[in-house]
């Protein structure tokens, strides 16, 4: 399938030179190939401090890295869960997302270094997620929490993540959450071609391709995660009333649009104030890979509009 004219022109530019993963993928040398890219400290967008830490959580001991964008008393907190189809991804690799988001926001930002497959079988990484937040919930004092906004957010996988976490939290009674944002969510974890066109349609030369999500997410699934079950698809879940209200930003040409949109839908249906919201000539990833160009930097201010608008 042509990209040509579809895609936006600079993420065309960078894609058609990028490799093919060679198979069987190799956890380790992706990982490291990641964190050579990433910047160094100096290279990267300044905030009023940006601290690592760890929380004692119901989990375990999760690192978490802090980002305040300015001095204040209290704030309210943005929990980011970073992406990765569960094995890639970082605090470092995905530390620019997290700095534009606490900056565009005016909030903090806790990222969240959950333990990753293959190395922790499911459903460490989003336990590890769930129990950050209901930290947050039980420690307010701890993160200067206002007690009024505390928004969930992620990329991709982190998408997963976030779906997952509002319900569970919902199950559970803990109503503190009071957004979800999903930027290009992984929320229906069978791959079956026939389940959403944008399978079809944005199978090949957009970045992620179709053929690649089996493959990419096999080392979630192989560690005893069932597509079956709404913690792993949150979209398989029944009942999405009582939800926190969201925001859904996909991509064109993305794979994974209509799943996406398709969640969005139905948290209209089950009352939920749901937004989504297409970004043209995008693939997968370009919050993560092409925040740079400003057609898709608008995803942060887009954002923080959301957040700002809806705080109670």
């Amino acid at each position: 399938m042509s990209t040509e004219g579809r895609l936006h022109p600079e993420i065309a530019r960078i894609i058609a030179h990028l490799p093919h993963p060679e198979l069987p993928l190799d956890p380790v040398a992706m990982r490291a190939a990641e964190e050579a890219l990433v910047p160094p400290v100096e290279q990267r967008l300044p905030l009023a401090a940006v601290e690592d830490d760890t929380l004692a959580t119901y989990a375990g001991e999760v690192p978490v890295r802090i980002y305040t964008p300015v001095e204040a008393d209290a704030y309210g907190v943005l929990v980011y869960f970073h992406g990765g189809a569960f094995f890639l991804g970082s605090l470092e690799t995905h530390d620019h997302v997290a700095r534009a988001l606490a900056h565009e926001t005016g909030l903090q930002v806790v990222a969240v270094g959950y333990r990753r497959a293959p190395e922790a079988e499911y459903p460490a990484g989003l336990e590890d997620c769930h129990a950050v937040v209901r930290w947050i919930a039980e420690h307010p004092a701890a993160l200067a929490w206002d007690g009024e906004t505390l928004a969930i957010a992620g990329d991709s996988s982190g998408g997963t993540f976030v779906a997952a976490v509002a319900a569970m939290a919902r199950d559970e009674g803990l109503d503190s959450i009071t957004h979800q944002v999903l930027f290009y969510p992984s929320l229906d974890l069978d791959f079956d071609e026939c389940r959403y066109p944008s399978l079809v349609e944005n199978a090949v030369g957009y970045g992620l391709e179709t053929a690649g999500l089996r493959p990419f997410n096999a080392f979630y699934l192989d560690s005893g995660a069932d597509p079956d079950d709404p913690r792993v698809s949150p979209i398989k879940r029944a009942d999405l009333s009582g939800l926190p209200q969201a925001l859904i930003i996909t991509g064109e040409l993305d794979p994974l649009r209509d799943e996406g949109e398709r969640y969005g839908a139905r948290l209209k249906e089950a009352g939920v104030d749901a937004v989504v919201s297409r970004y043209e000539g995008a693939g997968h990833g370009f919050v993560q890979h092409f925040s740079w160009i400003p057609d898709y930097h608008r995803a942060f201010t887009e954002t923080a509009q959301f957040l700002a608008g809806g705080r109670r």
